[in-house]
């Protein structure tokens, strides 16, 4: 032993047998970004026949209701485009006798796409309700799709007894104007393929007769099943409008 102490001095040992290769600050993180190729989509052909399909039974709806719509059938449509007056005669003792005469022309319009046939034009002439004459037209007539036709009608009363009514004719022949009512009506067939469709149309007049001048003073028209006016033709002349 020697009389002076020796002293060996070491290095510390580290804390971490396996230090990081890298000095501080470390390197950032790194992303990885994959890029796959491009997925093109394919239409299965029972995709596509079920978009065929589809589509087909749409146009087809449509074009049925259109068809539906251009070739469903419509009754005609009538309008009263003249009344004339051609006489009025009463006579009130011992009773009220009525002689009337009218002249009719009848608008007959054909709004479908297929030919229109009628019988005849019926026209009835009444007084507060009560009906005094009845006349059909000489035959029928056919007319052709989107068309119209002017039928003319000759309607005559002759020595009508007024009964229930004479009271309000006595009471309108003081006033000098008498009001009639008319009523115009068509039936026909409508020709479809190989079918017959019936129609009809109706449309009433009243008309109001002045009879000191023999002149018709007013006719206000209107639908049976509507209640628009179709027109008010003033009259001033004997006769036609």
């Amino acid at each position: 032993m020697t009389g002076k102490d020796e002293f060996v001095s070491y290095s510390p040992l580290p804390s971490n047998p396996n230090p990081n290769p890298y000095q501080y600050p470390y390197p950032p993180p790194q992303n990885v970004v994959v890029l796959l190729p491009a997925y093109r989509y394919r239409l299965y052909p029972l995709f596509r026949r079920r978009c065929f399909l589809y589509s087909a039974a749409l146009v087809l709806f449509l074009l049925l209701a259109v068809a539906a719509f251009l070739f469903y059938p419509s009754d005609p449509e009538i309008r009263v485009t003249r009344i004339r007056l051609n006489n009025i005669g009463i006579r009130t003792t011992p009773k009220p006798i009525l002689d009337l005469s009218f002249d009719v022309t009848v608008k007959v319009r054909n709004r479908d796409f297929f030919s229109l046939s009628y019988d005849s034009l019926a026209v009835s002439v009444g007084y507060r309700g009560r009906q005094l004459g009845f006349v059909n037209s000489a035959g029928g007539g056919r007319i052709g799709m989107r068309r119209y036709s002017y039928v003319d009608v000759t309607l005559s009363v002759d020595g009508f007894e007024v009964i229930y009514d004479a009271f309000y004719l006595l009471q309108d022949i003081a006033k000098g104007v008498i009001p009639f009512d008319t009523d115009t009506r068509v039936e026909g067939k409508l020709g479809l393929f190989f079918f017959h469709v019936p129609l009809k149309a109706t449309v009433s007049c009243e008309v109001f007769v002045n009879i000191n001048k023999q002149t018709i003073v007013r006719q206000d028209c209107y639908p049976e099943s509507l209640g628009d006016t179709l027109d008010q033709s003033p009259y001033n002349g004997t006769g036609d409008a």
